[in-house]
């Protein structure tokens, strides 16, 4: 395999694929894909790992395929991680300044002790502490506080936790597909690195990442997150609504939903039919399609209703005016945005990866936000460039994720100021 120096990898684990995407890093820090493997997801239930082995055998044949389109051997990786026990919260800290200007030390003591406001609980583990507001001797709106004169820093932060189990099973999968995990990102971030624009971040909007597990909100205002959670409905439970309402198996419900699926009516033909398999040797049957979207219906707008219960909890309903971005394999279902148009009374977009070069053409597909996401990420962390993907015999810098969060957390705050 050729030297490929600059090389980063983003690896999304999710419940219906797993999907892998190299790109090289250019001297400009854009990113070229270069390569891509998929194979889907048999180990997952809602985002979290139910068995390990034909999660670490998929991960394996993900990354085979795309190490072959790359030529380069993939040894560490960016990945992600979701699920119904993901949670977030807002805490604040507050410092006095040693020195009248303050100094990154100042910004990672600020972050420090709001991180310390999370009550300690053995079975959680803190994923992300995403600073969003400084606050010097009462001026608010400070994002970068550095060298700023005052007497007192305060910082307001947005923190995501998680289960440790579900960590550790996600981490345990990827080593041993034979992997150094560099970091693990909660994905609707990762998802929103990828499809959302800084205009978008600063006007105040919604993204929903609809997977095959769950569906992940991260809401941004004023260029940061303000809100993120995950609803545990997403692409299987429209499988298991259609095969239970047609009647037909689950594999020819996903087949129907993938070619004939609809969330609203109004985008049929009234004469328009279709044909499901039988059941249990039974023969198949004309239906009209109009059923489809009466069965995908109730379940889409539940999935919506939940979404704006979320804009509502996190206090941005009516304040969102960039709208809502949907994005993940599901979201290309027909009538989508249709539908979160009329619950949410956003205007909703389809988001598609942006930001990379190369062959962007084959991950032009919301299903791979994620991933692409995840890959740009890292460039954010340059210094753990050569720990992901080099050459055949370099050993790779480790990059495990459990016990370091701390240190990474301090060294992501030295970056971003």
């Amino acid at each position: 395999m050729s030297r490929k120096e600059h090389i980063v990898v983003g690896l999304d684990i999710g419940t219906t694929k797993i999907c892998v995407v190299v790109g090289e890093v250019l001297e400009d820090h854009s990113v070229n894909v270069i390569g891509f493997g998929g194979h889907p997801s048999n180990g997952l239930k809602k985002g979290m790992v139910v068995n390990m082995e034909s999660t670490v055998e998929s991960i394996k044949r993900a990354v085979e395929d795309a190490e072959l389109m790359a030529a380069v051997q993939i040894n560490s990786v960016y990945t992600g991680i979701a699920g119904g026990h993901i949670a977030s919260e807002s805490a604040q800290g507050v410092v006095a300044l040693k020195k009248k200007e303050v100094t990154k030390a100042d910004i990672r003591r600020a972050i420090d002790t709001a991180r310390g406001c999370v009550i300690p609980n053995p079975d959680r583990q803190i994923l992300h502490v995403l600073p969003r507001e400084f606050i010097v001797d009462r001026q608010e709106g400070i994002r970068d506080p550095l060298g700023i004169v005052g007497s007192r820093l305060e910082v307001d932060v947005h923190i995501v936790t998680g289960a440790v189990t579900s960590a550790e099973n996600l981490e345990r999968c990827v080593t041993r597909a034979g992997l150094d995990v560099v970091d693990i990102i909660l994905q609707p971030l990762a998802s929103a690195t990828a499809v959302l624009s800084q205009e978008e971040k600063e006007l105040g909007v919604v993204m929903v990442d609809i997977g095959g597990g769950t569906t992940d909100i991260a809401i941004f205002a004023d260029g940061c997150i303000r809100h993120s959670a995950v609803i545990p409905i997403g692409g299987h439970q429209l499988n298991g609504d259609l095969a239970m309402g047609l009647p037909a198996s689950y594999e020819d419900a996903e087949k129907i939903k993938i070619r004939y699926g609809v969330a609203t009516s109004q985008l049929l033909r009234e004469d328009e039919q279709i044909e499901v398999p039988g059941v249990g040797g039974r023969p198949p049957r004309t239906i009209p399609r109009r059923i489809i979207p009466e069965i995908l219906g109730p379940r889409v707008e539940e999935l919506f209703e939940l979404v704006r219960r979320e804009i509502r909890r996190a206090g941005y309903d009516g304040m969102l005016v960039a709208g809502g971005v949907l994005t993940g394999g599901t979201s290309m279902l027909s009538g989508m945005p249709d539908v979160a148009e009329k619950v949410l009374n956003l205007s909703v977009r389809i988001g598609r990866p942006t930001g990379v070069g190369g062959l962007r053409d084959i991950v032009n597909n919301p299903m791979y936000s994620t991933a692409v996401g995840l890959m740009l990420h890292s460039l954010g962390h340059e210094q753990e460039f050569a720990a992901v993907g080099t050459v055949p015999g370099k050993p790779p810098k480790s990059g495990r994720w459990m016990g370091s969060m701390l240190s990474k957390m301090r060294g992501w705050v030295e970056r971003f100021f």
